[in-house]
């Protein structure tokens, strides 16, 4: 089983994250901040996994700490997940509309941590969540599980639209790098 859970305790948030890379999209969500949450689920959904998480954050503050240190604690979940990383497909993308709105997601499951992104908002923040930390989620994710990501906005009117196009787009994208199609590591150098 491609699974993890961790467990990570600062000053400023508590977090306790399970997930399962090839599970029957059993999720949930708690930490705090609804949108938020909703992203989460949406994501999970679309890649097919299961995910428990609850995160206990200094909300008094904002929510940035809470959704940067999420970002972090996925990142290391799936790195675990993954393992050796044995005959992944490493590659994965998708283009997700949502009504109106249109994003792209791409990933390469590279070991090398780089972060593109580009989107646009006309709202600070929808609900609780600031559409600023959107970015450092994405941030905190990428380094932590070592992977190459580009997130785009190719347009759209509607922000809610737009944030949902990206993390469910994420989800896919994920969903078919992790895929398992061989015996082998993809990569000429023999490891990722």
């Amino acid at each position: 089983m491609r699974t993890s859970t961790i467990i990570r305790n600062t000053l400023e948030t508590k977090i306790k994250m399970s997930l399962n890379l090839d599970g029957n999209k059993i999720i949930n969500v708690n930490t705090g901040v609804p949108f938020f949450d909703h992203m989460l689920t949406l994501f999970a959904f679309h890649a097919g996994f299961d995910l428990d998480l609850y995160c206990d954050g200094d909300l008094s503050v904002d929510d940035h700490h809470s959704v940067e240190d999420v970002g972090i604690v996925l990142g290391e979940a799936v790195k675990e997940a993954l393992g050796d990383k044995l005959g992944i497909n490493r590659y994965g993308m998708m283009y997700l509309p949502m009504d109106e709105a249109l994003s792209r997601a791409v990933i390469d499951i590279s070991n090398r941590p780089f972060l593109f992104y580009k989107a646009t908002f006309e709202r600070v923040s929808i609900g609780l969540l600031s559409l600023e930390n959107v970015k450092e989620f994405f941030r905190a994710f990428t380094s932590e599980a070592r992977v190459s990501l580009h997130i785009e906005t190719l347009y759209g009117d509607n922000d809610h639209h737009k944030v949902e196009s990206i993390f469910k787009g994420f989800g896919r994208a994920l969903k078919e790098a992790t895929r398992v199609i061989s015996n082998d590591v993809s990569s000429t150098k023999g490891v990722l």
